[in-house]
């Protein structure tokens, strides 16, 4: 039996992590360049786009799940990509869950330097993105922060990948909605490892980045 549960389990997880490691990745890659702007430069209406990042970070995945549906649907303006019922698309609904937390902790990080420091690193000699990268160094403890929350909030989402994804067995089934199909089976016992799974991976990934954190900070 606890062969078996291994077995059935190993997929899954191994999906949980391509499907949220890649939407983090991607978050990352778009989320701490934006925040970098919006933390760097003063233009009108930065204060009501922040407060549309902040809402975002507390958006319910629900609606993310149905807005991303409405898009990749058939009827819907990207339904000709065909990545409903996807792990592509259950990417793209968990970028959009990941993008307002990381674009919000990197502009508290980098608003939290010296609002003088990359005129002065100019003055001294550094070129545009030699400033940008010895500021990204600078605010590392926090960006290192905007990663950890960003992956939190995709590995732990399931009503986004239940909706765009649609929770198909071998294909699109992740930790999370495997919890919720085991638990409505009356599987406690699966219910329960999976869940013990989950919080191992989300530990293992946090716990890493939280020793390379404290090691940059010492």
């Amino acid at each position: 039996m606890d062969e078996l549960l291994s077995t059935a389990i190993r997929p899954i997880a191994a999906r949980t992590l391509l499907v949220s490691g890649t939407a983090t990745a991607i978050a990352v890659f778009a989320g701490v360049p934006i925040g970098y702007l919006i933390a760097r430069y003063a233009f009108r209406g930065r204060t009501l786009i922040l407060s549309f990042i902040n809402t975002g970070m507390g958006l319910p995945p629900v609606v993310v799940g149905l807005f991303v549906w409405l898009l990749l649907v058939r009827s819907g303006p990207l339904g000709a990509l065909d990545l409903v019922y996807t792990k592509t698309g259950m990417i793209a609904a968990q970028v959009v869950i990941a993008l307002p937390v990381i674009i919000g902790f990197t502009t508290a990080s980098f608003q939290a330097l010296p609002p003088r420091l990359p005129d002065l690193l100019i003055v001294l000699g550094a070129g545009r993105l030699r400033t940008i990268w010895l500021m990204a160094g600078e605010a590392r403890l926090g960006l290192l922060v905007a990663v950890m929350g960003g992956f939190g909030a995709a590995v732990s989402e399931q009503s986004a990948s239940m909706i765009v994804g649609g929770n198909l067995e071998r294909s699109t089934r992740v930790l999370t909605t495997a919890i919720v199909t085991e638990t409505s089976r009356g599987e406690v016992e699966r219910a329960l490892a999976l869940g013990l799974v989950l919080l191992a991976i989300a530990f293992v990934i946090n716990f890493t980045l939280t020793v390379v954190q404290q090691r940059h900070r010492a």
